[in-house]
C-alpha cells in the first residue's frame, strides 16, 4: 500500500514503490531544523527528548497492510498517551523497528525549499507535500507567512491550482460502464464534501 495524505500531488509516477521489499515501513525522514527544535515543538519535545534519528513524515509511506498490524495498532493506540503530533508521533513509535528511509523524492516537504535548497531538485521530485503554511497559501488563507513569496513556492502553488482546476481529472462515472453499474447497484455513493487543499 502507498498512503499519500490529502495534501500531497504526484507529479511521476511511483508504481515502483509497490515492488519494495515487504516487512518494512518506507518514507522519507522528517526535518527538524525550523529554528531551535524545542521552540517549534514544545509538545513533541515532551513526547521525545531530542529529535528522534530516524522519525519520518507520515505524509507518504508505504507498507504492507495486515490483519495483524491492524490489530497491533489499535491494541497499542489504546494504551499510548496523546501527543501534540497524534498520527506521526504515534506511526514513528509503532513502525521504529521497521522503518527504513527512501529519498526525499518521494514527499518533498515544501519547507525543504528554503531549509535545506542544496539538497531539493524540484526536476526530481515525484511528490510534493503541501503540508503547513503552504497548503493554506494554495487556498488563499495565509498569504503573508514567511517565504510564502519565494518563486519556487508560487511555481508549485500554481501546480496545484492547475490540478485542482483539471476537470479532466474529476470522478466522474457517467460515460464509465463499470462506475454507472457500481453506482446503480449501490456499491458507490457519492456524498459532496468541502473543497479540499
Amino acid at each position: 500500500m502507498v498512503y499519500l495524505d490529502a495534501d500531497v500531488q504526484v507529479y511521476q509516477n511511483i508504481d515502483h514503490l509497490f515492488d519494495l521489499e515487504p516487512g518494512h515501513l518506507y518514507a522519507v525522514r522528517d526535518c527538524f531544523c525550523e529554528g531551535t527544535w524545542s521552540e517549534q515543538c514544545r509538545d513533541r519535545v515532551a513526547f521525545w527528548p531530542e529529535p528522534p534519528p530516524l522519525y519520518f513524515n507520515a505524509g507518504v509511506f508505504v507498507h504492507e497492510p495486515s490483519i495483524a498490524t491492524a490489530k497491533a495498532l489499535i491494541d497499542e493506540l489504546a494504551v499510548t498517551q496523546p501527543t501534540a503530533f497524534a498520527e506521526p508521533d504515534f506511526l514513528n513509535m509503532f513502525f521504529r523497528d521497521m522503518y527504513k528511509p527512501i529519498p526525499p523524492a518521494y514527499n518533498l516537504l515544501m519547507a525543504m525549499l528554503w531549509r535545506h535548497p542544496e539538497s531539493v531538485d524540484l526536476g526530481k521530485a515525484k511528490v510534493v507535500h503541501y503540508c503547513a503554511e503552504v497548503r493554506f497559501k494554495a487556498v488563499e488563507v495565509h498569504r503573508e507567512e514567511a517565504n510564502m513569496d519565494r518563486e519556487d513556492v508560487e511555481m508549485l502553488v500554481k501546480k496545484w491550482w492547475s490540478i485542482y482546476n483539471d476537470e479532466s481529472l474529476d470522478c466522474n462515472t457517467a460515460g464509465d460502464p463499470l462506475g454507472v453499474a457500481l453506482t446503480e447497484a449501490g456499491a458507490v455513493k457519492h456524498s459532496p464534501a468541502p473543497a479540499a487543499a
